[in-house]
């Protein structure tokens, strides 16, 4: 039982506690002993929080991708991967004396206690609709950001990858009314973009185009906000299907004693557009 205003709640324990414990403080001794200045591991002991980001961002795409392929057993692992990396950034921090790892789990304890009342406050009897307790979401964490909010837009999205960092500047900025009312405009805008891209790579001006493709890229994003899609999901998902429609390629050029190479380019696009037809 955990006590919370006043109210005691059962807590779901998949091990016994003291394993529980006894596996986070291994854990933790782990990466002590990896980033002992005098016995530790050399790699280890030289990286920073900065040093580590891409392999957190890294882990964090594998934990997905096991997640979309359904894999149990490498969901397990990729978990693990990333909660090392947590308990890493952790450790980084703990040297300098910023916060540790029990400061990082009793924060996310009392935000989510903080932003569930529906469940641990006075409100817990009573029935919320799922819009209702989105509303309430989003007003707590606005009211927990307000001292380090402004009237603009929160520099809290740059610490996300670009498509969910566009998504969230977007929907900001249409919390304070700049949004288009509908999706068609959208719809236009993108056409203007795509217009302007042409004449980029017309130019050859290399930072045109860099400049106005993050701009389809932007209106891309837009456009999946307004339809309610979530574009990084859907590029990974057309990732996929593109990965196993070109294995079908190869394999039907294989099984055609054909390589694969720019001379082909015919034949492998028909084989294309057989694999449009037959596989998902």
């Amino acid at each position: 039982m955990i006590l919370c205003k006043g109210r005691y709640y059962p807590v779901f324990k998949p091990l016994n506690a003291i394993e529980l414990m006894s596996a986070i403080e291994n854990l933790l001794q782990v990466m002590v002993d990896l980033r002992d200045p005098e016995h530790g591991c050399p790699w280890d002991i030289r990286q920073t929080s900065q040093t580590i980001a891409g392999h957190t961002l890294d882990e964090t795409h594998e934990l997905v991708d096991a997640i979309e392929r359904d894999d149990t057993e490498n969901i397990r692992e990729e978990l693990g991967d990333l909660l090392f990396n947590i308990v890493f950034h952790s450790r980084v921090a703990e040297e300098k004396g910023q916060f540790n790892f029990a400061d990082v789990a009793q924060d996310i304890t009392d935000k989510m206690l903080r932003r569930h009342p529906h469940v641990f406050g006075e409100g817990r009897d009573q029935n919320w609709s799922d819009e209702v307790l989105a509303q309430q979401w989003q007003a707590i964490k606005k009211k927990e950001k307000a001292a380090k909010a402004s009237s603009g837009i929160s520099d809290d999205a740059s610490a996300n990858s670009a498509m969910y960092r566009a998504r969230e500047i977007q929907k900001e900025a249409a919390q304070l009314g700049f949004d288009w009312p509908d999706i068609n405009p959208v719809f236009a805008k993108l056409e203007e973009e795509l217009e302007e891209l042409k004449q980029a790579f017309q130019s050859g001006d290399k930072d045109a185009i860099s400049d106005e493709l993050g701009d389809v890229l932007f209106v891309c994003v837009n456009l999946a906000r307004h339809a309610r899609v979530n574009a990084e999901m859907s590029l990974r998902g057309t990732n996929r299907k593109f990965q196993r429609r070109f294995a079908y390629v190869q394999e039907q050029m294989a099984a055609a004693g054909i390589g694969m190479d720019q001379r082909q380019l015919e034949q492998m696009e028909i084989f294309w557009q057989d694999a449009k037809a037959h596989v998902d």
